[in-house]
């Protein structure tokens, strides 16, 4: 939990700046490879979380793989080297795409279903967390067959539980109660 009030600290921190810089879009595509880079090696992961690799190894690490970033991400990853919380390098990086988009006006709706969307039922979705939030809105769709059926549909801090598992569960705990 502290770390990821920390990762979004860092994130406004680095946003904050970079839009004084005029260069909010270029260290979000370097954050996005950043979540990206780390999402998909482990070994990487591993080397960010080990408090046995010594935090100049981590650094020249991170500085031959995210060669070509701009410098505030080079100072993302220099600060958070010197202050021991590495590993939150790619909690910072998603939590800033989170706050960039946010402050483009854009969201990111995650529907999940226990099937996947069809076209025509993510074009309906779409639509109407658009008229919702007015906010121009992209739409990732996570299946848990667990749901059973129906949906849960989850923008920024709202969730609406459509599902069938969730009624179930409602009914259940009013009969126990009566």
């Amino acid at each position: 939990m502290a770390g990821s009030r920390a990762a979004i600290r860092y994130a406004k921190a680095i946003l904050a700046l970079a839009q004084d810089q005029k260069a909010g879009e270029a260290v979000a595509k370097d954050m996005d490879g950043i979540v990206k880079t780390v999402a998909n090696s482990k070994d990487l992961r591993l080397m960010l979380n080990s408090p046995i690799v010594k935090a100049e190894v981590k650094k020249a690490a991170l500085q031959e793989i995210f060669t070509g970033v701009h410098a505030i991400s080079e100072g993302l990853i220099d600060v958070l080297v010197t202050n021991k919380r590495v590993d939150l390098l790619d909690d910072v990086a998603a939590q800033y795409i989170t706050l960039f988009d946010a402050s483009q006006g854009k969201e990111k709706a995650v529907v999940t279903t226990a099937v996947p969307l069809t076209a025509a039922l993510r074009d309906k979705v779409l639509k109407k967390v658009k008229d919702l939030t007015g906010n121009q809105v992209t739409i990732e769709n996570k299946i848990d067959e667990s749901i059973i059926g129906g949906f849960i549909l989850r923008v920024g801090d709202l969730q609406y539980n459509a599902s069938i598992a969730n009624q179930l569960n409602t009914l259940k705990r009013s009969f126990s109660q009566n």
